[in-house]
Formats: C-alpha cells, structure tokens, sequence
C-alpha cells in the first residue's frame, strides 16, 4: 500500500513516477519522464483520429442517448458537427503544440534534476494533464476561425517538414551507429563480419527486389511516367551513395564506412518511393476500349476489411514512427548527431544485437515498489527544452498527416492512405533529402575537414 501511494504522489508532486508492482523492472527517471509525455502525445493522437473518422461520428450517434441534445447542451453544434472534421483536430493539435512549446520555453537551460524547473518537468502529470485538456479544449474558443485555420495550417506545414527532417538525420544516424557497433566487435571475434555481410547482403536483396517490384506492377508502357523517371532516379542515386561509400577516398578518412549503412537507406528509400507510389492518384487507360486503373497495388481486393486492415496497420506504423522519433531524438547519441557535431562525451560502441541502447545509469531506489533509477543526479542525460521542441513539431506532424495535409476537404481517417499530390511529393521529396543527407555524412569530412579532426 505504501509503494502504491508514493507511485501515486508523482501525479501531484514531483517525485519519480514508477508501478506500485516489485515485479516490474527498474526503470531510469529519465526514461520514465519521456514515456509519461509519449503517452499524452499518443492520447491526443488517438482522439483526433477519432474526430476525423465518420464511422466513429456514426457510432456514437447511435450508442448515446440523447445525442443531439446532449450536442446542443455543450454547444457543439447539429450532432456536435464542431467537434469533428479537419478544423477540430487543427484546434486540438494547437493546444496540444502550446503546451509542448510553452513547456520548451520553460525549461531552458535547465542541466540537473535537482532545480524546481525541472520537478516540474519530472512530475506533477496529473496537473500537467489537466493543463494539456485546457489547452486542447481551449482551441475551440479561439476567435476568427477562418483566419486562425489558414494560418495555423502554413506553421503546420512547415513544422510538419522539419519534423519530417529530424526523422531523415535520425535513420542516417542510426545506420551509422549500427555499422560502428558490429564493427567493433570484429577484433574480439571473426564472426562479426559474417553478420554484417548478411545483413548487408539481404538489406541489398530487399532493395533490388523493391526496384524489380515496383518496375513490373508499378509502371504502364501507356501511362505513370513519373513513376518510371523517380523510380529510375532513386534507384540509380542509391547505387551512387553505396558506390561512394566504399570508394578508396571515403575509406581513408571513414575506414568504418561500408555497405551496412547505404543498404539501410536503400531500403528505406525505395519504402518511401513504394509509398509514394501508393499515394498518388490513380491514373486509369483505355485498354481495349475499357477504362482500367493501373499502377496501383497488384494484391488488393478492394474489399472494405482488407482497406480497413490495410489503413489501420498503416496508421499504427507511422504514428509508431513518430513516438520513435520523438523518444530517440534527445537522446545523448542522437541529439549530438542532429547538431552535426562530434559525440566526444559518449563511450566507444560495444558490440552487440542490438544498438538502440543506453549507458547511464546510477543509484536506484529500492522498496516494495518499482526500483526507479535516478540516472541525472550529476546532470540531465537528454536536452529537457529540445524533447519539447521535438514533440511540439511532431504536433504539427499528426496535425498535417491525419487531415491529408492539403487535401483536407472531405478528407477520412479511413483514406489516411488514399492518393494526394501533396502526399506524393512529400515522400518523394524526402527520398532525395534522406540520401542528400547520408551523401553529406561521408564528404563532410573532406569538405570541413578541422570540423571533424579527433
């Protein structure tokens, strides 16, 4: 009981949150911290996927009692009609950006976890969430709606771009840091090289096969040039990136520079240009006097449970995507990466499986409850101001993605995969950026060549 009641005192008070449970594993602060703010930006997620989907509108409509008057008694509106659709979630994902912002500009500057700022950062969540559903319930109230949504919708936008290149330097990051961690253990045991020739070998297998993929269901002799020229662009610079990295001069300077990490973002680029691909308009050719609709995916039935299937796994991977770019951000690894420094102050790699790990880790507190591990008694393992700002962008993200970004008139939460412009060119652009990116990565040395002297 006791263990429970002070697991419980975080909600209210600046103690460490943790389960009231022994059997639960240890957990740091500072993990715990950032997982209590995950589950706030996946709350919000989750209800304005509710407000852009009719189905949900529909249910509701025919499971409550009394619905439109209980929407006229909280002056939402015929059947709470301004408590759905694109403007509703442009509303909630404003307050939702507020308090992420509000809470960057709060913690400034803060390097420990003893100060008051930084109690507040650690604790106090059940004020802090009665704070974020005033700020999202405050969006509704805001005057000049037409003016606030065009406006809101341009910082979305551009917001949502830099969140979109966080996410790019983070994968260019982390193939890095996989290939330096298995290549460390090539001088302990010989058998690291056979894991990375695998590896690299059905990375580059799954690469290919996407092109060969793409090339036969995804391109028409009568129609999708574009697919063909990007398909033949990305595929092509691709082969550049790998051929660079293991080009003599690159070798010098880089000698861990291999096939390990252009194969990662070969694969991911060639999944950003089937998704591309999957998200452009349908084009349709007269084929033997019948309109028929080609270069779309060859194994859909079309069938209502399989587009729901398909839409929600598709839904669960990039808002899972975003929680990890928003948690692996500010990490010590990750956020020396994202400000194109050297990472001086972080340990060699060991070798193992797996590479997305921590070092930190210092005294724990023991009971009958989970041991919580306070790891920034010396000082804050991760930037408490740009976790912040990284959620704050990744607001606008959600905000953008789950209204269609442009194409937002009519838009559902259940054709978040459906053909738009606006969604081809996105992905299409962060193709090129993600390889201009990884290409900066190997010639940077050889361009600022003191920037990056041991």
């Amino acid at each position: 009981l006791c263990a429970c009641c002070m697991s419980l005192a975080c909600c209210c008070g600046s103690a460490a949150c943790s389960c009231c449970c022994n059997c639960c594993p240890k957990i740091k602060q500072s993990t715990g911290t950032r997982v209590m703010y995950a589950l706030y930006f996946l709350l919000v997620t989750v209800l304005c996927a509710i407000m852009m989907s009719p189905t949900v509108e529909q249910a509701l409509k025919e499971n409550i009692p009394f619905y439109t008057e209980f929407c006229q008694t909280v002056n939402a509106g015929e059947n709470c009609k301004t408590l759905v659709g694109y403007a509703a979630v442009y509303k909630v994902c404003f307050g939702m950006a507020c308090f992420f912002l509000f809470f960057c500009m709060f913690t400034i500057r803060v390097n420990n976890s003893t100060g008051c700022r930084a109690a507040v950062h650690n604790g106090f969540w059940l004020l802090k969430f009665i704070v974020l559903v005033a700020c999202c319930a405050g969006g509704f109230f805001l005057p000049n709606e037409s003016t606030f949504l065009e406006v809101w919708r341009y910082i979305g936008a551009i917001g949502g771009f830099f969140f979109l290149l966080i996410q790019l330097m983070l994968l260019v990051e982390f193939a890095h840091r996989w290939n330096a961690n298995w290549y460390s253990g090539v001088k302990y045991n010989r058998l690291w090289y056979a894991a990375l020739a695998f590896v690299t070998l059905v990375l580059f297998s799954v690469g290919v096969g996407a092109v060969i993929f793409m090339g036969i269901f995804y391109t028409h002799p009568e129609a999708c040039l574009l697919n063909k020229i990007f398909l033949g662009i990305n595929g092509s610079l691709c082969l550049v990136v790998s051929l660079l990295a293991i080009s003599p001069f690159i070798q010098k300077l880089q000698p861990n520079s291999g096939l390990l990490q252009p194969g990662v973002i070969t694969v991911y680029v060639m999944y950003l240009t089937f998704s591309a691909f999957s998200s452009k308009p349908k084009e349709m050719v007269v084929i033997d006097g019948v309109n028929t609709t080609v270069c779309v995916f060859p194994f859909n039935s079309g069938t209502e449970s399989d587009k729901k299937i398909v839409t929600g796994l598709g839904t669960v991977i990039l808002f899972g995507c975003v929680l990890y770019s928003c948690l692996t951000s500010t990490t010590r690894r990750s956020s020396a990466a994202l400000r194109v420094c050297r990472n001086t102050d972080v340990p060699n790699s060991t070798a193992r499986l797996y590479v997305c790990f921590s070092e930190e880790y210092d005294e724990e507190k023991t009971g009958s409850g989970q041991n919580v591990v306070y790891d920034e008694r010396e000082g804050t393992i991760y930037s408490y101001a740009f976790f912040h700002f990284v959620f704050f962008l990744g607001s606008l993200y959600v905000m953008m993605t789950v209204t269609n970004w442009f194409h937002y008139d009519d838009h559902k939460i259940e054709k978040l995969l459906d053909g738009s412009w606006s969604v081809f060119w996105i992905k299409m652009a962060s193709c090129w950026v993600c390889l201009i990116l990884y290409m900066w990565t190997l010639i940077a040395p050889i361009v600022c060549p003191k920037r990056f002297e041991a």
